[in-house]
């Protein structure tokens, strides 16, 4: 079995396997927090999907993959549908495993790869399995990192606007606006943001505009719409501001 449903039951630690793939397309779906004791490759050939820590939340558009080490609690969200595809390797069969979450961008090669190791099945025998898997770890190592990512200021006061954020209820504001809202001068704000996340506040609201405008146009927005959810005063604006962190308008990243 490699395409599972949505409301399948799947414990990856329960599977005795070197190399475990799975496939399934998913809508609207919360993972919840979890962690499991295999290391993970979370890719989606289509659709958008958000990753989440204790302290970080990183966008996984199309063209990227995220690499989540084993017993890393973390949570996946997804607001539309997604083609889902997920591969776990058991750290005890192979040795130097990255610790860390990574986001990297996937070439035509690797997408290929994980298509094929997602829809294999999980009883395939290892000498069947160990070429793919070699091509696999050639281009993962070869893969650029990409800075989607994004550190959550940990200030408790700051939570439940994050919160709502988070799930499209509203945005961050401007600083001045922002601070009217929290009760907390601009200066006390400017310093915790750059002392918890490494970013003064602006830019990490640009960074977090980035991530929205991102999964809106993955999710089938154009560039008008997305400029105007997301407050930019035209769509030329919010262009610029495009190619500014990526360096590719819109229509070209996509």
């Amino acid at each position: 079995m490699t395409y599972i449903a949505k409301d399948d039951y799947f414990d990856p630690d329960k599977i005795d396997a070197a190399v475990i793939g799975i496939a399934s397309e998913l809508n609207a779906h919360d993972s919840g927090s979890h962690k499991h004791q295999k290391a993970q490759l979370l890719y989606a050939p289509s659709g958008c999907m958000s990753i989440r820590t204790d302290s970080t939340q990183s966008l996984l558009p199309p063209t990227m993959a995220a690499w989540i080490p084993p017993n890393i609690l973390h949570s996946v969200t997804i607001r539309n549908t997604v083609a889902y595809r997920s591969i776990y390797f058991d750290p005890n069969k192979f040795k130097n495993l990255p610790d860390e979450l990574i986001i990297m961008n996937i070439s035509p090669l690797l997408r290929e790869v994980i298509e094929r190791i997602s829809y294999w099945p999980w009883d395939m025998l290892w000498n069947n399995q160990k070429n793919i898997t070699a091509v696999f770890f050639e281009e993962f190592q070869n893969a650029s990192r990409e800075n989607l990512t994004l550190v959550e200021p940990s200030d408790p006061r700051f939570q439940p606007y994050i919160d709502q954020w988070n799930i499209g209820k509203s945005k961050p504001p401007l600083m001045k606006k922002f601070s009217l809202e929290i009760g907390i001068t601009e200066k006390t704000i400017g310093r915790i943001f750059m002392k918890e996340t490494g970013m003064s506040y602006q830019d990490w609201r640009q960074q977090w505009r980035l991530h929205q405008s991102i999964e809106l146009l993955t999710n089938g927005r154009n560039v008008n719409e997305t400029a105007h959810e997301l407050d930019f005063s035209s769509p030329s604006a919010f262009i610029e501001f495009f190619k500014k962190y990526l360096r590719k308008t819109p229509n070209q990243y996509l």
